[in-house]
């Protein structure tokens, strides 16, 4: 049967990639037609008001509905996932272990000396790693990354999938998600050895991620998002939550709307993004970045790269994933190129499909 299958060309299903954020549920497949990527569905879901609070899944039925949702909505047929617990529900380190050992002695002793590593007891939490290379000047070890989250990120996710009607094949981290997609785009950056951030703003949660030589170096998560604009708008103008956020959106507010809620707010962006940046330098050996990329929703608001690079003085662009790839006639060029700078993390997900081939 196996034989059968390559003969007439059966492939696999893809992994859709599923990002859980603070306001939506966004679904992203991918396929791959000889070295170029092709959009072969996408879709975003509203979440309900609270359902997830800063990353962390309050409602799971909500949650399971939205899956529900993204997936009818996109058309697609697979119901293979991969979704992704924040980098902050993560611990993360590099640990070196003797080079010859086999895949199952790895496992073997990476558990064993586990719990030096791991603040929590090890039945609470879900462990992985993966083998980076050769140790630099000694090779007789190898350098491995060792993840660990609390089982109950893991489980919480794998839940929701789950209640969408979707199986969650696996469960990543966003910061490796988002090294992921830059990859993407990095051909933007051809010189080696720049140092990128990225800045993911979203609804309620800002994270910065500063790749160098492509590889994630620096993760951290702040409070702040686009929430605080719609609830200004709601409070300004006397709106429903519900109607601001489409009026921020659609536009036909006020003409006092750009000068007295807009511009502060995004200043308030820019200084976000300033600080953000000054925790990176002053916990880092950098003191500067080569380029800074803007995704999520703020991303997508007028001008804000033009202020962004004044006040910071580092160019600043407009992060898309999808700029060299092929549409599928089911994709809307329109829409999602208005969405791309918030699919960062969905499309380095759906980018998993590609892993085992």
């Amino acid at each position: 049967m196996e034989f059968l299958k390559k003969l007439l060309g059966v492939k696999k299903p893809p992994l859709v990639g599923l990002d859980i954020s603070s306001t939506a549920v966004k679904l992203v497949e991918l396929s791959q037609i000889g070295s170029r990527f092709q959009v072969e569905r996408y879709a975003v879901a509203a979440l309900p008001a609270n359902a997830v609070i800063e990353k962390n899944i309050n409602d799971l039925e909500a949650v399971g509905a939205s899956v529900q949702r993204v997936m009818k909505r996109s058309g697609t047929r697979s119901r293979n996932a991969v979704a992704a617990v924040a980098g902050s529900a993560v611990i993360t380190k590099v640990i070196t272990m003797p080079a010859d050992l086999s895949d199952k002695e790895m496992v073997a002793q990476i558990e064993l000396e586990a719990d030096q590593y791991i603040p929590y007891p090890l039945e609470e939490v879900n462990l992985d790693f993966e083998i980076i290379g050769p140790t630099l000047n000694n090779p007789e070890t190898v350098d491995v990354l060792l993840a660990a989250s609390r089982s109950e990120n893991v489980d919480a996710r794998v839940a929701a999938v789950e209640l969408g009607g979707m199986h969650a094949k696996i469960i990543d981290v966003e910061a490796y998600a988002m090294e992921n997609a830059f990859a993407l785009i990095a051909s933007q950056f051809p010189e080696q050895g720049k140092t990128i951030a990225i800045i993911d703003i979203g609804a309620t949660m800002t994270t910065l991620n500063v790749v160098h030589d492509a590889k994630i170096i620096y993760t951290r998560e702040q409070v702040f998002g686009g929430k605080q604009l719609t609830e200004e708008i709601q409070r300004r103008y006397g709106l429903s939550y519900e109607e601001a956020g489409l009026a921020k959106k659609e536009g036909g507010l006020p003409d006092n709307y750009i000068p007295e809620v807009l511009a502060p707010f995004k200043e308030a962006m820019a200084q976000q993004v300033s600080r953000a940046l000054q925790f990176f330098f002053s916990s880092s050996q950098y003191n500067k970045v080569d380029h800074t990329i803007l995704a999520g929703g703020c991303a997508t608001i007028s001008d804000i790269a033009g202020l962004i690079e004044e006040k910071t003085g580092t160019p600043t662009s407009i992060a898309n994933p999808f700029s060299d790839m092929s549409l599928s006639p089911h994709v809307k060029v329109q829409s999602l190129s208005a969405d791309a700078p918030a699919l960062m993390i969905a499309c380095g997900l759906a980018m998993r499909s590609f892993d085992e081939k």
